[in-house]
């Protein structure tokens, strides 16, 4: 069987693809870097997964990071400290422990959320009404893309 070839419209939505992941991309890691509060990126990203998690146990935490599990004991160890997140014994099972977020650590997310909502409005008052207005339609073809 020959291999199809490429219609043009194959060939953009692969352009436009590749264009909009680099984009995300690109805008992801700008955003990381002007907004972390003082937390490395892996201890923000663990601190906001305890957040939407609830009370997951180390192994939960570490597998949903996509990380060893002494690297999320490392990642917890210093989000203790600062008093973010704290550890308690599970319950069902004495020898595992949960991660729970403290009212420090909801408060360091919201500055980090506050801080990435700051950049991203600066940075849209900077263009023009109709790029304003652009990026509107922007976010909404984006929201249908990820189903939300």
């Amino acid at each position: 069987m020959a291999a199809p070839s490429a219609t043009p419209t194959t060939e953009v939505s692969e352009e436009l693809a590749s264009r909009l992941r680099l984009s995300i991309n690109r805008l992801h890691r700008l955003l990381r870097q002007e907004s972390l509060a003082g937390l490395s990126p892996a201890q923000a990203s663990a601190l906001g997964a305890v957040n939407r998690l609830g009370s997951p146990t180390l192994g939960e935490l570490a597998a949903i990071e996509q990380v060893q599990p002494p690297t999320m004991t490392r990642i917890v160890a210093s989000l203790a400290d600062a008093g973010m997140v704290t550890r308690v014994t599970d319950a069902a099972d004495r020898r595992s422990a949960r991660v729970r977020i403290t009212p420090a650590g909801k408060r360091a997310l919201e500055r980090i959320r506050t801080l990435k909502n700051a950049f991203l409005t600066r940075r849209l008052a900077a263009l023009e009404p109709e790029a304003q207005a652009g990026v509107a339609n922007l976010v909404e073809l984006l929201e249908r893309l990820v189903g939300g």
